[in-house]
């Protein structure tokens, strides 16, 4: 399903990331021959893959490479990340040029409260070609990306959106995410968007003053 969407798009050279549903071996393939290269997640719709890159890390030491990310909002996060190419002529699985495996650590800054994801993942890229850092930086790009659709999708229904021709569904992505924007922009760590939005619905004056159209823009939106 994803190759035809991909057959009128320029690859050479580019990196294409993935989650777990797109690990595939006919698209890793495909992405290659495009002379591209794929960044994807690995779970359990590859038991074999999945199983094996987790063995591998399962022993890890010192992490290849470490992120903390300033504090956003509510949480501060690290970022670990450990890469081997000791899989590549054993898997079964095209083009190989590393695995990895990334352990996320939240902390929520109001509780205190800790939580930890790992995320095991397979790229085309060899070492030479994508350090650590890289790796790491790619996948966080798109996770960041995925947020922003499931907050969209979440919040505007814009998966179901009947807006399909011309122009219309590029330029009303486009207003969305301008909202997200300037909502976050104004956004208190006890309100969701979602919350935002139902507040601006029966108070719309606020929407002159989140987008500075008022004497209140300032000082009125951040106060309300």
């Amino acid at each position: 399903m994803a190759i035809p969407l991909l057959e009128g798009c320029a690859l050479a050279g580019k990196d294409i990331t993935g989650d777990a549903l797109l690990t595939q071996r006919a698209l890793a393939t495909y992405i290659v021959e495009q002379q591209a290269h794929y960044y994807f997640t690995v779970k359990g719709n590859q038991p074999a893959l999945q199983r094996d890159i987790a063995l591998l890390f399962e022993q890890r030491t010192a992490a290849d490479y470490v992120e903390v990310t300033p504090a956003d909002h509510r949480r501060l996060e690290t970022r670990r990340i450990w890469c081997s190419t000791a899989l590549n002529a054993y898997l079964d699985f095209p083009h190989v040029g590393q695995v990895f495996l990334i352990e996320r650590e939240s902390i929520k800054k109001n509780t205190g409260k800790r939580s930890r994801e790992i995320a095991l993942g397979v790229t085309s890229r060899p070492p030479h070609q994508a350090a650590p850092q890289r790796v790491l930086a790619v996948n966080r790009g798109h996770w960041a990306i995925e947020s922003v659709h499931d907050l969209l999708d979440w919040n505007y229904d814009e998966d179901r959106s009947r807006i399909r021709t011309g122009f219309g569904p590029e330029n009303m992505s486009r207003l969305r995410r301008f909202a997200v924007g300037i909502l976050k922009s104004f956004q208190k760590p006890a309100h969701t968007i979602a919350e935002m939005m139902r507040t601006l619905c029966f108070r719309t004056r606020l929407v002159f003053d989140y987008l500075r159209m008022t004497k209140n823009s300032v000082t009125g939106a951040r106060a309300t």
